[in-house]
């Protein structure tokens, strides 16, 4: 109960058929990072990034590097 941390789950993705991709909006500043889908550009969301640990966790979960991953506004 006290002490314990959670583990960190790994989720992997298609790398081939989704691309990383971070959603901001212009007028609130509101942050989420999800993947698109690069045939239909569907848009799924993963989590919602409200500082820089976020950005860590889902860089980290997903095995994402920051060089791969496209801003859209």
């Amino acid at each position: 109960m006290f002490g314990r941390r959670k583990k960190v789950v790994v989720s992997s993705y298609d790398k081939s058929g989704k691309i990383p991709v971070i959603r901001s909006s212009i007028c609130t500043g509101e942050q989420v990072a999800g993947f698109k889908d690069a045939i239909s550009g569907k848009f799924e969301e993963l989590m919602l990034l409200r500082d820089d640990k976020d950005f860590a966790e889902f860089l980290q979960c997903y095995q994402v590097e920051e060089s791969e991953i496209k801003r859209e506004w």
